[in-house]
């Protein structure tokens, strides 16, 4: 009886470790350790360029004396601002761009859902060598993918121009009405893998218990990817959307590569490239103000985005 009585009292602990436990966690200079790494080059890389384009975009560049004066920068306040959004040729690469996103983006998200579906249907064979080859176009770089596409584009050096030719058809993709979808078609070759990936990546963590019980109620195929699957990876769907409403308003290297062949394609085309010509006329301010309204109007419409889904879907 005294025996296990003395088994069944409790064991102190050392003072050293009553400490320790007492202390609630790592110290402070083992969270910083781990955290620097992130933050500094988050500092550095990202809030310090930013914060320097946002100081730049409220500074004027003015002279004394006349046009051949001296020149100095001084603070404008919002004189830069007021200058872009009286710029006829921003709002004419917010409008290209806006219709670019109109159509290209539900075209190109419609495209990513019908090849994860497809990649996750049992009656699919080969399912690792289709996965493979619709991601691959997403290793190739933007400017790469664009000069390739630039060849197939081209009068005298694309074989899709001839083939086309030969059966009586005229096709001019560097064309004024063609060219902007030119470019939404390299843009759809390279992300719809990458869009692919993250919803084919949600189907996988659905439980196959849902098809199963489906299937025994009669459901069939086309019904368990309309009815379940794609309700379940909506957020993911929301999450693509995103992705692409952000890139869409940073289109650059697709047309500035096919601007080299065809002359439809001005240096103010979208929005980024009228930054970066405004840019290169050393009117650095106005750039940065450009730059800004730019960031300013990817926030309204992705938040915006989110906030309209969310109440839809009820969270």
């Amino acid at each position: 009886m005294t025996d296990t009585a003395t088994r069944a009292l409790p064991v102190a602990a050392p003072a050293g470790t009553r400490r320790r436990l007492r202390g609630g966690g790592p110290r402070p200079g083992t969270i910083a350790a781990f955290l620097t790494p992130f933050f500094l080059p988050f500092v550095l890389f990202y809030l310090v360029p930013v914060g320097y384009a946002l100081w730049q975009s409220f500074l004027v560049v003015r002279r004394t004396g006349g046009q051949y004066g001296t020149s100095y920068t001084t603070f404008g306040g919002f004189e830069q601002y007021e200058q872009v959004f009286q710029n006829g040729e921003f709002w004419s690469s917010i409008g290209r761009i806006g219709l670019f996103g109109i159509v290209q983006v539900p075209v190109m998200l419609f495209v990513a859902l019908i090849i994860a579906l497809l990649l996750d249907t049992p009656l699919l064979k080969l399912k690792a060598f289709f996965r493979i080859t619709a991601f691959m176009p997403y290793a190739v770089p933007g400017v790469i993918a664009a000069i390739m596409w630039s060849y197939l584009y081209s009068p005298q050096l694309s074989p899709v121009v001839d083939l086309l030719q030969d059966i009586g058809l005229h096709p001019d993709f560097l064309g004024p009405g063609a060219v902007l979808w030119s470019a939404a078609n390299v843009s759809t070759w390279l992300w719809t893998g990458y869009n692919m990936l993250i919803m084919f990546s949600a189907l996988q963590s659905i439980p196959q218990e849902l098809y199963e019980a489906a299937r025994i109620d009669g459901a069939s195929n086309w019904a368990i990817a309309w009815r379940i699957k794609v309700p379940i990876i909506a957020p993911s769907i929301v999450l693509t959307t995103v992705f692409s409403i952000i890139g869409t308003l940073q289109l650059y290297a697709e047309p500035a590569v096919l601007r080299q062949i065809s002359s439809n394609i001005s240096s103010t085309f979208t929005p980024n490239m009228l930054a970066y010509a405004v840019a290169s006329g050393n009117n650095y301010q106005q750039a940065a103000a450009i730059s800004v309204v730019i960031a300013v109007i990817t926030f309204v419409l992705s938040f915006g985005f989110m906030r309209l889904t969310s109440k839809k879907a009820g969270l």
